[in-house]
């Protein structure tokens, strides 16, 4: 059974009202307290980038108005307090997923920079002509693009593991690519556009089997329950800051050590040097030697806020709440007669796309944005996924732990309207 879908399915039917107030929780996001065109902000889009609590805009800020210094190369007092709290962060980040050592986590600047760390250094090091990455037909473009620019560069092939119609990964289809060429199998964690949460411990333990590593793109997976990367074994581990209530500009990379330690610079520069001549350089171990120049300092310190922030709550609690916000949409957006849910696997987090007949995506987007309701259209830089539904674009609405019931019925009676508008 899928751990992650469980956990977020764990307490639906129970009363967790109790322990999760979500009115406080609104509370701590000031930008919900705004109006657009006149009206409450409802805001859907978290699945693209989520706002941000006091927590993390406040500390921010003190951070910048009494601590700020580059790091690590400093003898005076702020560059070791900008050093001392950029470190801990590392090692909050460690906790966060449960890394063997804080030495796991490289700072990147967001997933997709992530990604291609791991395809320009691992991949360049140990793949060949003719070896074969293994991806699903629900990725984001960020987990496509790096392994053709590789199919370019040095002839590696890309293989795409199917879905079935309701969005779910075909485990059987997905075992029999896995051969003596498959280097390195990528896959999404949860899908940013149908919000499926694939079965990665079965996917790791299929290609664990066969002595491949396999890297998990974890943008959605981290906001809408806990990731353990041990208990999973995953040899690589992505996600981003701003989907995690955190700032822009800043991502993770956590690989094992062991890897990590055979992989060679993704950049060059300052800091992740051990010493320099015009004769060569040597360079320090990870993780630094893939944080080349100076690091995105204070998005780091608001990532470690974020994620306390987070930790402040139960996660299991946070994951009943969406999941119970998750039904509640679904079922009345089932009942709105022309509109099509693309994505109705039997473990889902929070995110709904959908199609209206009639309205264009773009259009309804529009429309719904008139009523203050913020929900994103298009592709989702995932336009391979659209060609396997046969579709050009989708509506998406992705809730969060501030969202509410009211908040979709905001959107179901938006959606409505549209129709009335179109007649």
């Amino acid at each position: 059974m899928n751990k992650l879908g469980n956990v977020m399915e764990a307490r639906a039917g129970d009363n967790y009202a109790a322990a999760f107030d979500v009115a406080r929780v609104r509370a701590d996001f000031p930008i919900l307290a705004r109006k657009v065109y006149d009206r409450p902000l409802v805001f859907l889009d978290s699945g693209a980038s989520a706002q941000k609590p006091n927590a993390v805009i406040d500390g921010m800020a003190e951070f910048l108005r009494q601590d700020y210094a580059n790091i690590h190369r400093g003898v005076y007092y702020l560059s070791q307090v900008a050093t001392e709290r950029y470190e801990a962060t590392r090692q909050t980040v460690a906790r966060f997923l449960n890394a063997g050592s804080h030495d796991e986590i490289v700072f990147t600047s967001n997933v997709t920079e992530a990604i291609n760390l791991v395809a320009a250094s691992y991949g360049r090091a140990h793949f060949a002509a003719g070896d074969e990455v293994v991806v699903s037909h629900m990725e984001h473009h960020a987990n496509i693009v790096p392994w053709q620019l590789l199919e370019q560069q040095i002839g590696i092939k890309l293989r795409v593991a199917p879905i079935d119609d309701r969005g779910q990964l075909l485990l059987e289809d997905y075992e029999k690519l896995l051969g003596p060429r498959t280097k390195l199998v990528a896959m999404t964690h949860i899908s940013n556009v149908m919000g499926t949460v694939a079965p990665a411990k079965e996917i790791i333990r299929l290609a664990h089997d066969k002595g491949i590593p396999v890297l998990l793109d974890g943008a959605q997976a981290v906001v809408h329950s806990r990731v353990d990367v041990q208990d999973l074994d995953v040899d690589f581990y992505a996600f981003t800051g701003h989907k995690l209530y955190g700032p822009t500009g800043v991502g993770v990379l956590y690989g094992k050590a062991d890897l990590l330690a055979k992989m060679p610079p993704y950049q060059g520069g300052g800091d992740m040097i051990a010493t320099v001549s015009f004769d060569g350089t040597t360079f320090r171990e990870p993780p630094h030697r893939f944080e080349a120049g100076t690091p995105p300092i204070t998005e780091v310190i608001g990532l470690g806020l974020a994620i306390d922030y987070v930790q402040g709550f139960d996660m299991e609690t946070i994951a009943a709440h969406e999941h119970d916000l998750l039904t509640y949409t679904t079922r009345q957006l089932k009942e709105i007669e022309g509109l099509k849910i693309y994505g109705e696997a039997e473990h889902k987090a929070a995110i709904i796309s959908f199609t209206l007949d009639g309205i264009h995506a773009h259009d309804l987007g529009t429309l719904v944005d008139r009523a203050g309701i913020a929900i994103r259209v298009g592709h989702h830089c995932a336009e391979p996924l659209m060609d396997r539904f046969g579709i050009a674009a989708t509506a998406r609405a992705s809730f969060a732990m501030y969202n509410t019931r009211e908040d979709a019925d905001a959107l179901i009676e938006a959606i409505k309207e549209a129709q009335r508008f179109f007649g």
